[in-house]
């Protein structure tokens, strides 16, 4: 099996050429921290993969710069700070200008990164709705597996007391529960969004009781 690392530099190669690996060899030591448990390399190599297979399926003007943002999108990650979404932004346009990425390139892939705080976006923005489709593929993942991003994510909160966690998650489900859809482009929606109701509706009763 294709190690997460060894995969995320084969779409970093894809998006940039060579020569440029010490951007990367930064971005991927940022994944190895060690409060991370689920936003790690694996979950990034995951987001990459449902990018490219939606790339696939939806027509963008600029698909390196998804597959950027992807890459990207969780290189700054401290559970504690509000500001994770903006300071990964401001990396990923930091590094693309360096490699020589145009501003207009290194911005757009800010701005799609920018998009992952809120998950929300105008379902005309197809970039934009490829890459929260991504992010968000695990909702719609089989139980086992959604399970296992919830315990992830909960041992990254462990600064969080149960009641906290509790009320705090409560609200991160009912936000998304209450959306008309939880996946905007129509490949994730026929696939993933009767599991990822599923799945959140199940947490949130295990919340309440």
């Amino acid at each position: 099996m294709t190690s997460p690392e060894v995969e995320l530099r084969r779409v970093w190669h894809r998006a940039v050429g060579r020569g440029h690996d010490l951007a990367l060899e930064g971005l991927l030591a940022r994944h190895r921290e060690p409060h991370r448990r689920y936003h790690t390399a694996t979950h990034v190599m995951w987001v990459c993969r449902h990018v490219d297979r939606l790339l696939a399926e939806h027509q963008v003007d600029d698909p390196d710069a998804v597959r950027l943002a992807a890459l990207f999108h969780d290189a700054v990650y401290d559970p504690r700070a509000a500001t994770n979404e903006t300071a990964s932004a401001h990396l990923a346009a930091a590094r693309l200008g360096e490699i020589g990425w145009t501003d207009d390139r290194h911005a757009l892939v800010a701005r799609l990164i920018e998009l992952t705080a809120g998950h929300e976006v105008d379902p005309a923005d197809v970039a934009g709705a490829v890459l929260l489709d991504a992010d968000l593929a695990i909702l719609g993942a089989d139980p086992g597996d959604y399970q296992h991003y919830v315990n992830g994510v909960r041992a990254e909160y462990a600064h969080v007391d149960d009641e906290g966690w509790r009320t705090g998650r409560a609200q991160v489900l009912r936000r998304f529960l209450a959306r008309e859809a939880i996946y905007l482009t129509a490949t994730m929606h026929a696939e993933r969004e009767q599991r990822a109701r599923a799945n959140l509706t199940a947490e949130l009763t295990g919340l309440r009781d």
